[in-house]
């Protein structure tokens, strides 16, 4: 596939430019409501205690890592629905989406049960003093039951983004996060609950929003005649599509996981720092993460419509738009990487690291738009197979770069706390850079460009 220089904007219809700038605007808003949720949560559960609020912490990272392994359930739905939509199957389309919603109230089931039953050994896994790991332990039993609204959520979005509209999933996420405010208050405070109140105050808005998503897509498969029971064949399929994508989240995460590691080995100002830097790093990928929801629907509907040449150029338009993104993501984050280190700590030399962080951190913001492009590209063809086998290979190559971290460990403590962050950061933005070469190998391959449903 021929790549454009990027300092050149590809030619094409305005109304391509339009089409993403009205995918990607609302689908990054909706993305920041779920750190939301858990603000809101932070800022009403930190007034009950100390306890209360780690006890919250250990609650929400297990129980966002359970949840967010099923993202396929977004990410596979959209590719499916929007081929179909593409090649005219409207009513396929939505059936599609239909099944993809059976998977994940199936799944969500499954783990509710797992989470509740296990919440106490889940929650000692992060070696939490007694007093946290019972108020943890109270807030991911109850929320737990939360978990088949929190995926049938992913799974409704799929569809809705499929069928080219981010604003309704927009709508729902405002709607659930001013609703969680208010439910977390009342039954925090009003009815005295605690951190009880602030679980079932989630499960019940995660459950609402569900249901008022649930209702829009199941409308529209009535309109469009679609059986709204389950067939098994086309949930086995919606399954069979997602285990790729779930190994590619899984090496994902582990990446993740292993760069956490790392730093542990360098000290506690390092691993302070570095998880500051990577709530940031994330924060910069809902923006480029917008951009791969577009490229995913727009990707899925012109190969369904057996247009190569319009998805050669939606490419590339995207690939524009990512690269550009990056940029000036990167400008900001270094303009402000001596500001922000204020933002999050009083300790000066958690600051100092932190600060060199991020100017590696706004370096890399080019290949990580370019990355979240051709990743959301590749995932709208419905290359699942071949991204799985491409995250792990990048996963094996980092490794080396981490091991190589902790073996020189000890010499980089010494040379002091900004030192091994840096090495650190650009280990991980080599990371990034072998997903660049992977994905973009494959983009140039063309053998993705399967058209048809």
């Amino acid at each position: 596939m021929p790549v454009r220089p990027l300092d050149d904007p590809p030619t094409g219809p305005a109304s391509v430019h339009r089409q993403i700038l009205a995918l990607a605007v609302p689908a990054f808003l909706a993305l920041v409501a779920e750190p939301l949720f858990l603000m809101a949560d932070s800022a009403i559960v930190g007034h009950l205690g100390t306890d209360q609020l780690a006890g919250l912490g250990v609650a929400s990272a297990a129980l966002l890592t359970a949840a967010n392994i099923y993202v396929f359930l977004a990410y596979g739905t959209t590719a499916l629905v929007a081929r179909r939509l593409g090649a005219g199957q409207d009513s396929a389309a939505i059936g599609a989406g239909v099944d993809g919603i059976w998977l994940s109230l199936l799944l969500g089931a499954v783990t509710t049960v797992v989470v509740a039953i296990f919440a106490g050994p889940i929650c000692d896994l992060f070696g939490a003093s007694p007093a946290v790991a019972d108020e943890a332990t109270i807030y991911l039993r109850i929320s737990a039951f939360g978990i088949p609204g929190m995926l049938a959520v992913l799974a409704a979005t799929g569809v809705l983004r499929g069928f080219q509209d981010t604003r309704t999933p927009l709508i729902g996420a405002t709607v659930g996060f001013a609703a969680n405010l208010v439910l977390n208050v009342v039954l925090v405070y009003g009815a005295g609950l605690g951190i009880a109140g602030s679980a079932l105050g989630t499960v019940l808005a995660q459950t609402g929003l569900a249901a008022g998503l649930l209702t829009v897509v199941l409308r529209r498969a009535r309109r469009l005649g679609t059986r709204l029971r389950p067939h098994p064949a086309g949930v086995l399929t919606a399954a069979r599509t997602g285990i790729p994508l779930l190994v590619r989240t899984l090496a994902l995460r582990a990446a993740m996981l292993a760069s956490t590691w790392a730093a542990a080995e360098l000290g506690d100002v390092p691993l302070a720092a570095h998880q500051v830097a990577m709530t940031i790093f994330g924060f910069l990928a809902f923006a480029l993460d917008a951009l791969a929801i577009a490229a995913q629907a727009l990707t899925g509907r012109t190969l369904g419509a057996h247009d190569i040449d319009g998805t050669r150029a939606a490419t590339r338009l995207m690939l524009w738009w990512g690269w550009w993104m990056g940029v000036a993501l990167g400008i900001l984050v270094a303009a402000g990487h001596t500001v922000l280190p204020i933002l999050f700590t009083g300790d000066q030399s958690v600051r100092d690291a932190l600060s060199v962080a991020l100017l590696i951190v706004a370096i890399g913001q080019p290949v990580a738009g370019l990355v979240f492009v051709l990743d959301g590209v590749l995932i709208g063809a419905g290359d699942g197979t071949v991204l799985a086998w491409l995250q792990v290979a990048v996963l094996a190559a980092y490794l080396p770069l981490l091991w190589l971290v902790h073996v020189h460990a000890d010499s980089l403590r010494a040379a002091g706390p900004s030192h091994a962050l840096l090495m650190l950061w650009w280990a991980f933005t080599g990371f990034m850079v072998f997903r660049l070469i992977g994905l973009a190998l494959r983009a140039r391959s063309g053998r993705w460009m399967v058209t048809g449903v």
